[in-house]
């Protein structure tokens, strides 16, 4: 195919749009230059999958202690340091080597495997594995050889049967669970076919990988238990696609002022008000308001509110906030837009490039029967009541 010709004009359009233009650099490598990149990438890419580098260690998968090795090799090698320094984007290089070399640190990637038993002499690609296991395999072997029969189940077996009861009446439902989402003591689950009780949780600690965990005893509904850790249980839901969280009855109160132990989730319902010269908005200003939840600091969200579509393209005030705790933020917002579904606003304005935006979680409603629909939910009376726009109030559903 012919290359287009780039001349200054698609050069100047470019930079308008904030496009930068990649010069390729022409200059090839030997092909041992080549292994080289190729081998520090794959360390790259550990790295962006893990956070960290790889480390040394017989409890550590067998391909960590490979790259771990290899990178202590580039790391003592001029050689390999000039042809990579230009593409170190993580700073790879710059650490110190995790370890003085032994002489069998100075094989190469084939060696390495066989001497550690785990390269499959059948084939050439060396992801293929003999007689080795992932730690997550080994891991997830050692929680199933764990369990052990449930002495004191008849104790539990009602506590199942009411969920079962409850799911099946639609009073609990079940959600796919999010990735290493909280676990605390009573919570339901489904893992691998069944239903997963959290009986009791031990004390916090901080593991050798620098996050806190602790120890659950978990009922499940075959008659075991076990006494996993809690990120053992949080690997082995995200690793079952089909794991879902038996989500509790909503009864009490569902956010509060005080953050206790073992809140899930924290953050803030805030109300706005626009400053926009919009007539629309200048002749209901004082019933027209922005409604969100937010985890983080509500000023900062709103410090360019001029140059964004969702704020109206106008200065905003805050008119009122409410802490939150132990509550889900997405499902909550979600929720209020929904009770006020009615009293959306609906108005069309132009962005700064001049293309038409409808924005989303403005509504006409005023705020004393704003701060009504929180009280209902601080309750968990706002189920029997919905916003009627006609009267403006908040009615009791018949």
């Amino acid at each position: 195919m012919a290359k287009a010709n780039f001349t200054d004009e698609d050069d100047a359009l470019l930079t308008e749009l904030g496009v930068e233009v990649e010069v390729k650099n022409t200059k090839s490598h030997t092909p041992r230059e080549e292994r080289i990149i190729a081998g520090f990438e794959d360390i790259e890419r550990f790295f962006e999958q893990h956070g960290r580098a790889p480390m040394h260690g017989e409890d550590r998968d067998i391909f960590e202690r490979l790259y771990a090795v290899r990178l202590d090799k580039i790391r003592n090698s001029e050689e390999c340091r000039a042809v990579l320094v230009s593409k170190d984007k993580h700073g790879l290089l710059t650490s110190e080597p995790s370890t003085v070399l032994t002489e069998s640190d100075n094989l190469d990637d084939d060696a390495l495997l066989a001497e550690l038993g785990a390269l499959n002499t059948d084939s050439n690609d060396i992801t293929k594995l003999t007689h080795v296991k992932s730690r997550a395999e080994i891991k997830a072997a050692e929680e199933i050889a764990k369990r052990t029969v449930c002495l004191d189940f008849e104790e539990f077996k009602p506590v199942f049967a009411k969920v079962q009861e409850d799911l099946a009446s639609g009073i609990r439902i079940a959600r796919k669970f999010k990735d290493d989402a909280q676990i605390t003591q009573g919570d339901f689950f489904i893992l691998g076919g069944q239903k997963v009780y959290v009986a009791e949780a031990g004390e916090e600690f901080i593991a050798d990988y620098g996050r806190s965990d602790r120890r659950l005893r978990v009922i499940y509904d075959n008659g075991t238990e076990s006494d996993i850790l809690m990120r053992s249980l949080q690997r082995a839901l995200n690793k079952d696609e089909t794991s879902r969280r038996i989500i509790k009855p909503v009864t009490g109160t569902l956010f509060s002022d005080v953050i206790e132990e073992g809140d899930t989730e924290a953050g803030t319902i805030y109300v706005l008000r626009s400053k926009s010269n919009h007539p629309l908005i200048k002749e209901h200003r004082d019933v027209i308001h922005k409604i969100g939840v937010t985890s983080g600091d509500i000023e900062r969200r709103i410090a360019n509110a001029t140059l964004d579509p969702t704020f109206l393209m106008a200065d905003v005030e805050i008119v009122a906030t409410y802490e939150l705790s132990n509550i889900n933020r997405m499902k909550l917002e979600n929720l209020i837009h929904r009770f006020f579904e009615s009293a959306k606003l609906d108005i069309e304005i132009k962005d700064r490039f001049g293309n038409p935006v409808v924005p989303r979680e403005w509504f006409l409603v005023p705020l004393f029967v704003i701060d009504e629909m929180i009280e209902k939910i601080r309750d968990g009376s706002i189920v029997n009541y919905k916003y009627d726009p006609n009267t403006g109030k908040i009615v009791f559903i018949q």
